[in-house]
């Protein structure tokens, strides 16, 4: 997407040296437009922990390139042992997230193909920016899918602009390009189909106000910023036509785990039937679980995300400020998980389906369970 009429992705590898990968460190938006360069596994891991990137394509796309920094500078006598304890770490960064292991584990088996080192350092370097060029293509083909639901309720209005809400940033700063939730809003919009976008703050880390509405400002789609507890409001009056989140980890039967606070949107659309839509590429389905609520681990963060905050002061500088009385108590659940009954469908690269274990299968036949 663009920056300032740039065109951008959210990582890439330097045109120079590939043991250089630059990534839009996504702490300083809006405020700043900062390129970071990371040159190490440990680099990659502080960059996916410290959330310098974060979004469940961005962090799997990280991951592959933090296994080819790995390979190159993984000892030859000990090649594997140094492999297997670079994805340990690189797995570890983030548990709730199914892209980030699905990534680990894709560069493992592709490196164990090749014999020798240089085969294997370039193996994993091809590996990554597949990775990379698939998960911007599926967000693509996500957009084309998603456009025609948004389409179809702009003909319903008669053409008047369709009020999608968002909760967090599913945009492209989430992913390689396009996002996942934003990527029906940007086809949508590219085609001259009238559109407007809720922004949901998203507390504690503010991705909504920090990341979405800006990246919406960059594509000039219309937008307001709105308050997390808003939601409901605007769905009761008529003011939401969809909703379409993201996800960081969907079951093979349609629970979807994402950022927390995405539970109650889907309560209150069911109570106003509005539908509610949540967009991702396959990458992102843990097909080996089915009841999201007592099988997807829940990241629990520091409560300091909840009791301080970031951002631009008086005087134009970055500043950290204090919220809440010291020394208060804090849980921080990075997550929760919206059961697939509350789903009106699922939108991914080959195309939107009921959140429930047959129709998943009915475009995902490869991963139907094996007949014992």
């Amino acid at each position: 997407m663009r920056v300032a009429g740039t065109p951008y992705r959210t990582i890439w590898p330097s045109d120079t040296d590939p043991a250089t990968i630059k990534i839009i460190d996504q702490r300083h938006l809006p405020h700043r437009f900062v390129i970071e360069e990371l040159r190490t596994v440990g680099e990659v891991c502080t960059a996916i922990r410290e959330m310098h990137v974060r979004g469940a394509g961005l962090i799997g796309a990280t991951a592959g390139f933090g296994m080819h920094l790995a390979a190159l500078a993984a000892p030859k006598h000990n090649f594997s042992g140094f492999m297997h304890k670079a994805a340990e770490d690189l797995i570890q960064t983030r548990p709730t997230a199914s892209n980030l292991a699905w990534a680990v584990n894709r560069q493992l088996a592709a490196i164990a193909q090749e014999d020798t080192l240089a085969a294997k350092q370039a193996r994993a370097f091809g590996v990554a920016c597949e990775i990379a060029d698939e998960d911007a293509d599926f967000c693509r083909r996500i957009g084309e899918h998603g456009k025609e639901i948004i389409a179809e309720l702009s003909r319903k209005k008669n053409g008047a602009p369709v009020n999608i809400l968002t909760h967090c940033n599913a945009g492209w700063l989430a992913f390689v390009d396009y996002g996942s939730a934003t990527a029906p809003i940007y086809a949508a919009h590219a085609e001259g189909i009238e559109v407007h976008v809720w922004v949901d703050e998203t507390r504690p880390w503010l991705q909504g106000a920090k990341l979405t509405a800006w990246e919406l400002k960059e594509e000039g789609v219309p937008h307001t910023l709105i308050a997390d507890n808003t939601g409901g409001h605007l769905m009761q009056h008529g003011m939401v036509d969809m909703v379409i989140v993201g996800t960081d980890r969907t079951t093979r039967c349609g629970d979807v785990a994402n950022k927390i606070g995405t539970y109650l949107k889907a309560l209150a659309a069911h109570d106003n039937r509005v539908p509610f839509y949540v967009a991702l590429p396959s990458s992102t389905f843990d097909w080996e679980i089915c009841d999201g609520l007592s099988e997807i681990p829940i990241e629990q963060r520091s409560g300091r995300e909840i009791t301080h905050i970031r951002g631009l002061n008086e005087a134009a500088e970055m500043s950290t400020i204090a919220i809440a009385p010291l020394d208060t108590a804090t849980v921080n659940y990075g997550f929760d998980v919206t059961p697939a009954r509350l789903i009106t469908g699922l939108i991914s690269e080959r195309g939107v389906m009921k959140a429930r274990e047959e129709d998943i299968l009915r475009l995902y036949p490869e991963h139907k369970p094996k007949k014992v």
